[in-house]
């Protein structure tokens, strides 16, 4: 059975120890922030940060409102960013079997940079980053690593509030529904995020527009471009008739 998350944003404090904890584990140095008049540090997703806690504010039924998301890859259960990558170099990208991971190997530093860009167009949560020097292609990962020998990622390690879960997929959308149900009481507005299609299941208090630009998915998603292909070009099926003479 794959895994997956199940991201409470209702319970995220923005406290970015999810975002300290993946940077740590994966030995990835720091990077330069600055004051742009938010919280949100860094920017960005980037080659050196592979998941981001973004800020948002809004003034919602008068009252201002911070707004947390903690943006990572969603390890769609058909992912198009594999496809694109697949056309110039197999094995670039691959689903890890045992827990539904979508992982960027080192191959991808010989994809083109037209394959990346491609990649990033075709992800309906625009995540997939380049490093300009190595050329290497990153995200999440799932912490493989870790979960491969019964841990949990670093980041839900990590979070101290209850925000991040993690565990067998049924168990976490089953889990998900239930705080769904709850939220909707105060939050009418509340959701769960293209739940069908990702192994990494977000609850929102509030509109998808309340968060950032890609809280979901733009364009289709939880069918791979091979798959719409083979739909789209598949014989018609025309119906039996018997012919009586």
């Amino acid at each position: 059975m794959s895994k997956a998350f199940f991201v409470d944003t209702s319970k995220c404090t923005a406290c970015r120890g999810c975002q300290v904890a993946c940077k740590e584990w994966k030995g990835l140095p720091a990077t330069l922030t600055k004051q742009r008049g938010s919280h949100q540090n860094p920017e960005d997703l980037g080659p050196y940060n592979n998941r981001v806690v973004r800020f948002n504010e809004e003034k919602i039924n008068g009252r201002v409102v911070w707004n947390f998301f903690p943006d990572q890859c969603r390890h769609c259960i058909e992912p198009p960013c594999k496809d694109a990558a697949d056309s110039y170099v197999s094995g670039a990208v691959v689903i890890d079997e045992p827990t539904g991971a979508v992982v960027y190997t080192d191959l991808t530093r010989r994809l083109p940079e037209a394959a990346f860009e491609q990649m990033l167009e075709d992800c309906p949560y625009h995540i997939p980053r380049r490093h300009e020097g190595t050329g290497l292609i990153t995200k999440c990962n799932m912490c493989v690593d870790r979960v491969s020998q019964g841990l949990v990622p670093i980041c839900v390690k990590t979070c101290p509030t209850g925000a991040l879960n993690f565990g067998d997929r049924d168990n976490m959308l089953a889990l998900a529904q239930k705080r769904l149900g709850q939220l909707k009481k105060d939050f009418p507005d509340a959701q769960l995020v293209d739940e069908g299609d990702v192994n990494v299941i977000y609850l929102i208090s509030y509109k998808p527009d309340a968060y950032h630009n890609f809280v979901v998915a733009q364009g289709p998603t939880g069918i791979s471009r091979k798959t719409a292909i083979a739909k789209l070009t598949a014989p018609i099926k025309k119906p039996f008739r018997a012919i009586i003479g």
